[in-house]
């Protein structure tokens, strides 16, 4: 088992990986670096190779079919993850790492939107969706972390040895993050400098079809790890739309005895009786979650054992 692991996914960053890797080993001399390759045409697997990083392969398109093989496979007491484009700079990884190590952390997230990402960032659209995931997510989940979308993390073995990947694609960031805080683990946040990528590299991530799946992907974690709140709302606007098409017929009844809309009457009923079965299906589902979170906390105690057996 690896003392600390650094994963980066890559995919076509030939400008750019030779350098992060030499600033890796420069800041982290202990650690190991894996660069996961995603199916590149251009040379970034040799020259990562060049500068002593270890090279392995996901041959499914998408960072979280990488992140997916790389928790698989590597075996670490601490993991840090970086992307490869270099808009990270490494001085913080000593931090990051520590809060792991030393902390108990099970998740650190590096935190671009409090230091210079707003400013770097040439893109509005992205600065947008970053504080609007932000937002959304740490009102719905009743948390505080600071950037959602960031991929300069590290992880404790206990997080990436229960964290049941699901995600294909960029909305791995979203994933990981919901699932730290629905299953009470402690998250960390240190503040990270953001650099906007150099000249001639491109980003990988499609500003609207990317955000369409990440807004989706915080929706379906929402319903599925908070299903009475979900489902609740989800009856109050059934109730709330079939009386405010009710009332006028009930006014009609009341000053003349006669029902005017008996279609639309019928279509409330039915509103009403759905806004019920939403309600109760709820109720079912958070009992279901609820024992979810126990299991959890037996497999995370196991995955803690085994650990402390695979270090002795």
């Amino acid at each position: 088992m690896d003392k600390v692991a650094v994963l980066i996914p890559c995919y076509n960053e030939e400008q750019t990986i030779a350098k992060v890797v030499r600033d890796v080993k420069e800041a982290l001399p202990e650690a190991v670096v894996y660069v996961y390759d995603n199916n590149s045409t251009d040379k970034t697997v040799k020259l990562a190779e060049a500068e002593g990083a270890v090279i392995r392969y996901e041959y499914k398109q998408g960072k979280g079919n990488v992140v997916r093989r790389m928790f698989r496979e590597i075996d670490a007491e601490c993991y840090l993850m970086i992307d490869g484009d270099d808009t990270y700079p490494l001085d913080c990884a000593r931090e990051l790492v520590d809060k792991v190590l030393l902390h108990h952390a099970d998740m650190v997230v590096g935190d671009r939107l409090s230091s210079t990402y707003f400013t770097e960032n040439k893109r509005p659209f992205h600065n947008m969706g970053n504080s609007l995931m932000r937002t959304g997510i740490n009102r719905l989940f009743h948390t505080d972390i600071k950037d959602i979308m960031t991929g300069y993390r590290a992880f404790s073995y206990e997080f990436v040895k229960t964290f049941p990947v699901v995600s294909k694609g960029f909305e791995i960031e979203t994933e990981m993050t919901i699932h730290a805080v629905n299953y009470n683990m402690q998250v960390e946040n240190v503040v990270v400098e953001f650099r906007d990528r150099p000249e001639g590299s491109v980003s990988k991530l499609n500003t609207y079809s990317d955000g369409m799946r990440v807004i989706h992907k915080m929706l379906q974690l929402y319903k599925n790890y908070k299903p009475l709140r979900f489902f609740g709302a989800l009856c109050l606007l059934l109730v709330l739309a079939a009386l405010v098409f009710m009332a006028p017929i009930l006014s009609e009844y009341l000053r003349t005895g006669l029902v005017p809309r008996f279609p639309t009457l019928i279509v409330c009923g039915f509103m009403v009786l759905a806004g019920i079965q939403s309600f109760f299906a709820g109720m079912i589902l958070e009992v279901m979650a609820a024992k979810d979170k126990r299991d959890f906390e037996y497999h995370l105690a196991k995955i803690s054992s085994d650990k402390q057996g695979g270090l002795k």
